[in-house]
């Protein structure tokens, strides 16, 4: 799907160790590996429609929604950081497979908890589980992608798809099925279970080696040759995760807020319409060289926060929700670039330490600046927060224009 020159420089994925024995072609698994990644990402936005049913059964304020879901991208940034590059050494179904049975389990104590202590520990489950299967699953599709480039894209689609399909999924569920905080997690949890045994079946990619114990040193692994454009890219990669963390933690808030609308239908559409634009312009600008990616990310940032911007301070739906659709634009060309331009710099065994790397700069700024946000919230409302908020996605993704308009020399021809 990329151009010729980006054939040109990536490796060949490794075969198969001849101890493998899979059920599942390559082709199926790829599908396989980018179904769980969507699933996971999926389940990680489930609780987010269900804020406001937290809020009225226990009495939860902004900060500790904010800490629900802070709390989920710190355990998965220790995950990344102490195993996130572990199947590179192990194999990706060793790891690929534990993940998903820890994430199982984390949707069990979703579907039991009573109260805001066994949501946190099923969320610190959930994250770790997400952080230890996430660079797995990245790599493995790139093991596995048959066409040069394809298991790029859909690690720029998967990830904006997820999450827009398990809010969506989690406030229908939870508005029109019996025992709204426990069926959707139960629904997801049958989905894991299935997926592990689709995992057992698939082709190990990755040939085992040595020096597991010491890939979990806490590292960020960022080979030489990546770090130049991980560096130029970062403003547009914090500037795209702050705004989904805003959206996945206070997003339904500022809806009831601004809108007057009380469902938790109206919060799963804004990160849907943030994240559902996302994967459409990841696949629109699928053969679009990565620096004009990276252009569009920026400028769609800048422009989809203002324009949401004036839709919450005039509680107009159109201009809230036309903001965030332009913003979700940003959103999926702005990862989609940086994981174009960065990622094809890596060498085979090098990629999942690269990938931990990016998700580790997204996930820090996925959840640290909403759980500012949240602490805000209760110091100078929701309305000046936003405003704050917006602020600094549109300065950050601003500087990043300016700095790859300042730069001479081509991000990248894919």
């Amino acid at each position: 799907m990329f151009s010729g020159e980006y054939a040109m420089t990536t490796l060949a994925a490794p075969e198969a160790p001849p101890t493998s024995r899979p059920a599942l072609r390559r082709g199926a698994a790829f599908t396989l590996v980018a179904v769980v990644i969507a699933t996971l990402l999926g389940a990680s936005a489930a609780p987010t429609p269900l804020y406001e049913v937290y809020q009225s059964n226990w009495g939860f304020s902004s900060l500790q929604s904010t800490l629900i879901f802070g709390i989920y991208a710190v355990s998965l940034l220790l995950a990344l950081l102490t195993v996130g590059s572990l199947s590179d050494y192990v194999g990706r179904r060793p790891v690929l497979i534990t993940a998903l049975v820890f994430e199982a389990a984390s949707m069990i104590m979703f579907a039991t908890a009573e109260g805001i202590g066994l949501l946190l520990i099923a969320r610190v489950v959930q994250g770790f589980a997400t952080g230890a299967a996430i660079s797995a699953l990245g790599s493995t599709l790139l093991d596995l992608e048959r066409t040069p480039g394809r298991g790029a894209t859909v690690n720029s689609i998967a990830p904006t798809v997820g999450p827009a399909l398990g809010a969506i999924g989690s406030s229908l569920i939870s508005e029109h099925l019996p025992r709204p905080t426990s069926t959707v997690f139960l629904v997801f949890c049958a989905l894991f279970v299935v997926e592990i045994l689709g995992i057992w079946a698939a082709p190990e990619t990755a040939v085992r080696q040595k020096g597991a114990l010491a890939s979990m040193r806490p590292t960020l692994a960022v080979p030489s040759t990546a770090l130049g454009m991980l560096v130029l890219t970062g403003p547009c990669l914090v500037a795209v995760w702050a705004l989904g963390g805003f959206y996945l933690s206070l997003g339904p808030s500022l809806a009831r807020n601004a809108l007057d609308v009380h469902t938790s239908l109206i919060g799963a559409i804004m990160v849907a319409t943030l994240t559902g634009t996302g994967a459409f312009a990841v696949f629109l600008l699928r053969n679009v060289a990565a620096r004009r990616i990276l252009y569009v990310g920026a400028s769609a940032l800048v422009a989809g926060v203002a324009i949401t911007l004036v839709g919450a301070e005039t509680s107009s739906a159109l201009w809230i929700l036309a903001g965030t659709a332009v913003a979700g634009i940003g959103f999926g060309a702005g990862f989609q670039g940086t994981i174009r331009t960065v990622m094809p710099l890596a060498e085979p065994h090098e990629r999942a330490g690269l990938l931990s790397s990016i998700y580790v700069i997204a996930y820090l700024a996925n959840s640290v600046p909403a759980l500012i946000a949240g602490y805000l919230v209760g110091k100078v409302g929701l309305v000046d927060t936003t405003r704050i908020y917006g602020g600094l996605v549109i300065v950050l993704a601003a500087a990043a224009f300016l700095g790859l308009l300042m730069r001479k020399a081509p991000v990248s021809t894919s």
